[in-house]
């Protein structure tokens, strides 16, 4: 009778370590499995910081003409002037607050429609999906940019209303995208056997659904900062903006409108355009690191073309 071999001691001891510490939870991969995500976040957060803090770091006051019209960047004015001789510094740290504050507002609200919407049509099915997904697709094919000049024409200029179209055209994302993922999780086990056991529908969509698909909701939320956060800024450059507030899309405007190419004063234009592809940058790199790390079977179930390669096979002998 031969002896199965005794694995050794040290072997047994650290498999079962070596296991469990690689088991993360999805705040951890987020915050170490990926640097994208870090950058993103960090600077994301310095951007959020700076909008915060504009009062104490505004060294001029945004309504104050401190030099002449489009001034050269020099020690005391690092940006240099705008067409109003207001310092570039102090409009792009106040800026900030407008055009994040309309970016993240606007989101949460897309978030709530969407996701209501979502939910509702992909756990109910039937009639109610047939409605809800019908009137989603008619907002998804309303012209965006026709809307927002009746809306401003109608309702006025405002930030307000300029939060509401936007999360009246980017809602229709989320609602298709979670209602796809609830339909799925409909189907669960879990879910069946807690229906057979009398759970109301709330409570089912509370308990059970709601948590499913929330790490999605929160990553489409963030990916959706991005998109509000441009449109905020093509809104204001086509002049629809709230014209008493400064964001970075209100710069832009006014550095054409005043003439700041014919003048060389390329620093009346790139700064806030710099400001608003790094802020939609980060958003997407902090948004599609969620997305992945809340949710690992997004992995496998995307098709990725660097995971193909061309493999060659051994020739025959005295094959051509």
């Amino acid at each position: 009778m031969t002896m199965e071999p005794i694995p050794p001691t040290g072997e047994a001891v650290t498999a079962p370590v070596a296991s469990g510490g690689t088991r993360q939870g999805p705040v951890r991969r987020f915050l170490t499995g990926d640097r994208q995500a870090l950058v993103g976040a960090i600077v994301l957060a310095l951007f959020v910081l700076v909008a915060a803090a504009a009062p104490l770091l505004s060294p001029y006051s945004p309504t104050a003409k401190v030099g002449d019209v489009y001034g050269r960047p020099s020690s005391a004015h690092l940006l240099g002037l705008d067409d109003g001789g207001i310092d570039m510094l102090t409009l792009l740290i106040w800026g900030a607050r407008v055009s994040l504050l309309v970016g993240f507002a606007a989101s949460l609200m897309a978030m709530l429609i969407g996701g209501t919407v979502g939910i509702l049509s992909g756990y109910m099915g039937g009639k109610t999906d047939t409605v809800l997904m019908r009137v989603t697709d008619y907002f998804l094919v309303i012209p965006d940019v026709p809307l927002m000049i009746v809306v401003a024409a109608i309702w006025g200029q405002s930030l307000f209303n300029i939060v509401v179209i936007i999360a009246v055209i980017y809602w229709t994302s989320t609602a298709r995208l979670l209602r796809a993922q609830v339909k799925s999780v409909r189907e669960q086990v879990y879910v069946k056997r807690a229906r057979s056991l009398g759970a109301s529908n709330a409570r089912l969509i509370i308990k059970h659904v709601l948590p499913q698909v929330t790490p999605l909701l929160v990553a489409n939320t963030v990916l959706t900062v991005a998109t509000a956060i441009f449109a905020e800024t093509y809104i204001a450059f086509l002049g629809l903006g709230d014209p008493s507030q400064v964001s970075w899309g209100k710069l832009i405007q006014n550095s054409l409108t005043g003439g700041a190419i014919f003048s060389d004063a390329w620093w009346a234009i790139v700064p806030p355009g710099i400001c608003v592809t790094l802020v939609i940058l980060a958003c997407t790199m902090v948004g599609q690191s969620m997305e992945d790390a809340m949710n690992p079977r997004l992995k496998v179930g995307h098709l990725s073309v660097h995971r193909f390669r061309l493999r060659s096979f051994p020739r025959e002998p005295g094959g051509v």
